[in-house]
């Protein structure tokens, strides 16, 4: 389960309930939402976001504390697919705008 909170300002934290529970501190430029989200809240976002890390590592190796930016830096289709899923996500019956 993944559970996002505002902080302040540019932070958010977001909390991983699995078999280890772990707290991440995530910066999010409103540049980034807007490059990345299309429309959609940065706690679509983070959500997501995090979703895409679960599936290629535990959340006891995802940092702590980082920049949303930098999850690209280790995995280059990070962005493209990114806006591949909340735009499916928009797509779907029922689904509310970001």
């Amino acid at each position: 389960m993944i559970e996002v909170k505002h902080s302040a300002g540019d932070e958010w934290v977001v909390s991983v309930k699995s078999n280890h529970a772990t707290t991440h501190r995530v910066r999010v430029s409103r540049t980034d939402v807007e490059r990345l989200a299309e429309g959609h809240a940065a706690e679509e976002l983070l959500r997501e976001s995090f979703q895409f890390l679960l599936e290629r590592e535990p959340n006891t190796s995802i940092l702590s504390s980082f920049d949303l930016s930098l999850i690209g830096r280790y995995f280059p289709e990070y962005e493209r697919e990114i806006r591949a899923r909340l735009r499916l996500k928009a797509a779907e019956p029922g689904a509310a705008p970001g």
